[in-house]
């Protein structure tokens, strides 16, 4: 009938009807839908449905009658209701209803021109905004750049430099870079990767530490506890045999 009613049961709706006529509004209009494709009320061609304002409203619970009222009123006004009289007796004032599907096309076509022209319209201004903010290449921007370069996050460096001193072989892929990215957003640099992991690589190779070879990873390394590594004081290995007095070993 119309891609935008659907027959299905009732109080569906598509958002783009919604967008159109409003929200209330298009609830009823979909409700007026469904019943209109069971009528059998056929009336100079058209089918039709009647039912007071109570009986309608035992469809919409969750509004007032005021609000029913608006609503279908303001679909009339619209032009998206045709109202008729077919009552028998003549003091019957019931409505009788059918909907303008050629209306609710032309709605819906009117809606997707002006959404089209909308998208143009900023993406022609996003476009003009665009290039008038691109930079020309001086040598002045290409010193700005440069000088900008220790703001980089240095990921490769900083996996390089584990496997250089844990004898690994990480590789520069997303699950280490974001851990390190984390440490380097609070604030930390090159020289305090290299720090925490020298700090670790010889207290891995303390037989009296609980830090072992296996947790010289980027796990572990680069995690919550990046901080605590940093200021770790790592005393220096005293090789076995040897006796230090003063500092001095004999």
């Amino acid at each position: 009938m119309n891609n935008l009613l659907i027959s299905e049961p009732p109080l569906q709706v598509l958002p783009s009807l919604a967008k159109i006529v409003g929200l209330n509004e298009a609830i009823v209009l979909q409700q007026f839908h469904y019943w209109l494709e069971r009528s059998n009320n056929i009336r100079d061609g058209y089918k039709w449905i009647y039912n007071s304002y109570s009986k309608w409203n035992e469809q919409f619970p969750f509004w007032s009658n005021a609000t029913l009222r608006r609503t279908i009123n303001n679909l009339e006004k619209q032009g998206f209701f045709i109202t008729a009289n077919y009552n028998k007796a003549g003091f019957d004032k019931t409505k009788w209803y059918r909907i303008d599907y050629e209306r609710v096309s032309n709605a819906s076509a009117q809606n997707e021109q002006t959404s089209c022209s909308k998208c143009a319209s900023a993406s022609a201004q996003n476009e003009q905004t665009n290039t008038n903010r691109l930079p020309e290449t001086t040598t002045e921007t290409n010193n700005n750049t440069s000088d900008n370069k220790s703001d980089h996050i240095q990921y490769k460096q900083i996996i390089d430099y584990l496997n250089e001193k844990a004898g690994k072989h990480f590789r520069n892929v997303e699950s280490n870079k974001k851990l390190i990215r984390a440490r380097w957003h609070e604030g930390y640099r090159l020289g305090d990767f290299k720090k925490v992991i020298d700090n670790k690589v010889l207290d891995a190779n303390d037989a009296n530490s609980f830090f072992t070879a296996k947790y010289l990873q980027p796990s572990t390394l680069f995690g919550n506890k990046f901080d605590q590594y940093l200021n770790q004081q790592i005393k220096p290995k005293v090789e076995k045999g040897t006796k230090s007095y003063g500092g001095v070993e004999f």
